[in-house]
């Protein structure tokens, strides 16, 4: 009798299973007998396997899975490194057709118009990320020029995600697909929107979240997204005036204030480990227009006179953290990033750039603004 019992409670909970609600996905994809197609999907925790199936001569799959509850999510059909998109709200089945070797920029997805909408943002996306290769690749462009075009490629490509992806539906899954993206390029993998480095980001993310926020309330992906924003706003908010504190412990016995502050790897650098050397503390921003001719005069006094003991701390303003990162990485001399602005109310920063010389004591000797004759004359004197 016991047996029969726990025989019956299986079968209920079974027959629960099959009546679970589930979307379904379906098509075909050309070219690719033999082939194990892996449907994953893509969580806050990283991707995880759901199914997989061989497909056949004709490339047919169909694959049904418990459809998402708290809000839209995201999933992802594969073959190696051919990937497709697709995002699913409740229960719909969408159709997806493809061909290898292009399936990943190649194909067609009906049944949900958020899928729809991250195939047109995948097409972009891929184009960009061409794009930008291309020109990393091209031996007859200066650096400046490169970093200019760069630029100008990722904020046009920013500025038509906003207009016809983001802000036109905030609450949709293509919107936060949209807004989440990263694009990648000969040096990694970035986030086309970072919240925590650039204000008007914070804004692209706000949109989203607070739309989410009414459409998903208990959502964990609404909490990220809020959690983003809120952080950004934190991070980019302008520093209020206020008295300045400085912590004694970071004067030398010289006078000099120390600065302690990260490379492109992580690496912390102050300016008082550089005792012996003449230093130039260099405030700039990368993205300005003059940066590219006033880095090739640095350079050509570097390479001048650094085996006499000469040395650069040059300090980045930039917002963009990967733009920073490109910009510098060929550089050889020290080369770091401030985000909270310490530095530059310590040193008293208003005008960009803006550099003083130190001498062999850990000193500060001149400031640009007060300094009389050229650069290059006042280092002499040092040496």
């Amino acid at each position: 009798m016991r047996k029969q019992i726990m025989l019956a409670i299986a079968c209920l909970l079974l027959a629960a299973c099959d009546n679970a609600s589930k979307f379904k996905v379906e098509g075909s994809i050309e070219n690719a007998e033999d082939s194990v197609l892996l449907l994953s999907h893509c969580t806050l925790d990283g991707v995880q396997k759901i199914d997989s199936v061989t497909l056949g001569k004709n490339g047919e799959f169909s694959f049904k899975v418990d459809a998402p509850t708290d809000c839209p999510e995201f999933y992802t059909l594969s073959i190696g490194k051919h990937i497709i998109n697709f995002a699913v709200d409740s229960t719909e089945t969408l159709t997806i057709k493809a061909s290898l070797p292009r399936m990943e920029s190649e194909y067609t997805v009906a049944g949900n118009k958020s899928s729809e909408k991250m195939r047109e943002i995948g097409i972009m996306q891929q184009k960009t990320q061409a794009r930008l290769v291309e020109i990393e690749l091209n031996e007859n462009m200066l650096p400046g020029d490169k970093i200019d075009s760069i630029e100008s490629i990722l904020n046009d490509y920013k500025e038509r995600i906003k207009r016809d992806y983001i802000f036109v539906e905030p609450s949709s899954a293509y919107a936060y697909y949209a807004v989440c993206q990263s694009i990648t390029d000969l040096r990694g993998s970035f986030m086309l929107f970072n919240p925590l480095t650039n204000r008007n980001d914070v804004k692209c993310y706000a949109t989203v979240a607070t739309a989410w926020d009414g459409a998903y309330p208990n959502a964990a992906r609404t909490q990220q997204l809020c959690n983003m924003a809120i952080k950004g706003m934190d991070n980019t908010a302008s520093p209020q005036q206020r008295a300045l504190e400085v912590d004694e412990n970071k004067i030398s016995e010289t006078g000099i204030i120390d600065i302690n502050l990260p490379d492109i790897n992580s690496n912390m650098h102050s300016i008082t480990e550089l005792k012996g050397k003449v230093v130039l503390i260099d405030f700039t921003v990368y993205g300005a227009k003059e940066s590219a001719e006033r880095t090739r005069l640095m350079r050509s006094l570097y390479e001048k006179y650094h085996s006499q003991g000469f040395e650069i701390y040059q300090i980045s303003l930039d917002e963009d953290i990967h733009f920073w990162k490109y910009s510098c990485e060929n550089l050889p001399w020290i080369c770091v990033h401030e985000t909270d602005g310490t530095a530059t109310r310590i040193y008293g920063i208003s005008n960009l750039p803006t550099f003083f010389l130190v001498n062999r004591n850990n000193e500060i000797v001149v400031r640009s603004d007060f300094m009389e004759g050229s650069l290059e004359s006042n280092l002499q004197e040092l040496l």
